[in-house]
């Protein structure tokens, strides 16, 4: 089979594999549709990964070409998603069914092979059955939409807060559209580019709810904004000493600051921005990744959706249509020219949100 490998740093390229074949309790997915995520970037061109050879790839979705001795017949040809993160099961947090913060996990597309390839063995346990009107594309982005509402989630944010969502990129955008689905009215966003602006107007932001942080002061703008109060929550979606500064000097005594961003250095928090953070008594609170539930912890199909894990959120919202990610989907490659996407992303060479290989 075709998959784009991994052999060392910034060493990356199309090539011929042998097709896996699936464990006993694995399933062979074709992949359809496969999402290059901004942490790809890093790890292909920069940082590297945990082992040599890798397939890269853990936004992706297809259908089950084939099945493990003890896997159900009933998974062969179906369309699914996948949950990348393969947690031990063992560990703490997953004794309290915590899967998303595992001591011992391993990972589709850096810590095992992953879906920039024709053909992925992936276990039946992180398969999620589409309906029928989802489409692949769509799955494909199941990954980064349920990372977007583990943060919304884990903050609880209420249709009177204002809120503020700094940081534009795949994971901000979609914070904002699934902020709008549920019913908050209020959000305040920080971008600066051009094309954000655009976006964040077609999700249904009012222009004047925008802030260019090349041209505005963020913590002005935002007092402005609301009359010298501030936000009741501010999702910091950059990752940068700056940016957290700001959402600790831009809430409300008692706000909520969620940190979404992946760091892009060491992190140092000033004294004064401290001192806010106790005499106002925030909230500052972290997430990774998404929860996500196991067969063992379903007791039946409409059980999953009562008390619904972040995937199984989001899935049910594209079911019924109420959201439309693939708005979002600003490139899409064919597996032969999908590096051109990834040398877009790497260079910055023009403007993107979700780069989509479709296979």
């Amino acid at each position: 089979m075709k998959a784009y490998v991994l052999h060392d740093i910034n060493n990356f390229k199309l090539e011929e594999v042998t097709m896996p074949t699936p464990s006993e309790n694995e399933v062979l997915v074709q992949v359809k549709a496969a999402g290059i995520c901004g942490s790809d970037i890093p790890r292909v061109y920069k940082t590297g990964t945990y082992f040599y050879p890798l397939i890269p790839g853990h936004e992706f979705s297809g259908v089950v070409a084939a099945v493990g001795n003890s896997v159900d017949a009933k998974w062969q040809g179906k369309r699914v998603g996948i949950f990348p993160l393969i947690p031990c099961k063992k560990c703490g947090p997953c004794l309290k069914k915590q899967y998303e913060m595992c001591r011992s996990y391993s990972y589709l597309g850096s810590r095992r092979d992953g879906g920039f390839a024709e053909y992925v063995s992936v276990p039946v346990d992180n398969l999620v059955e589409l309906p029928e009107n989802v489409s692949f594309e769509e799955a494909a982005m199941l990954e980064p939409m349920a990372v977007a509402v583990h943060a919304m989630r884990r903050v609880q944010p209420k249709a009177s807060d204002t809120v503020a969502v700094c940081g534009l990129g795949t994971i901000g955008l979609l914070l904002v559209m699934f902020l709008k689905e549920a019913g908050v009215e209020n959000i305040l966003v920080v971008g600066n580019k051009e094309f954000q602006r655009q976006a964040v107007l077609r999700l249904g932001v009012p222009e004047e709810n925008y802030c260019d942080c090349k041209k505005e002061d963020v913590e002005q703008w935002i007092t402005t904004h609301t009359n010298d109060v501030g936000v009741d929550i501010f999702f910091e979606c950059v990752g940068k000493n700056e940016t957290v500064t700001q959402a600790v000097n831009s809430a409300v005594p008692g706000g909520k600051i969620m940190l979404v961003g992946n760091p892009y250095s060491d992190m140092n928090l000033e004294k004064a921005a401290y001192w806010k953070i106790l005499r106002h008594q925030l909230l500052v609170t972290g997430t990774w990744n998404s929860s996500f539930a196991f067969p063992e912890d379903i007791s039946d199909k409409e059980d999953a959706f009562v008390q619904p894990d972040d995937w199984r959120y989001v899935l049910k919202l594209l079911e019924e249509k109420r959201i439309a990610p693939a708005e979002l989907i600003t490139h899409k490659y064919s597996l032969e020219e999908l590096e051109k996407g990834f040398h877009i992303m790497r260079d910055k060479s023009e403007d993107y949100v979700k780069v989509m290989g479709t296979f």
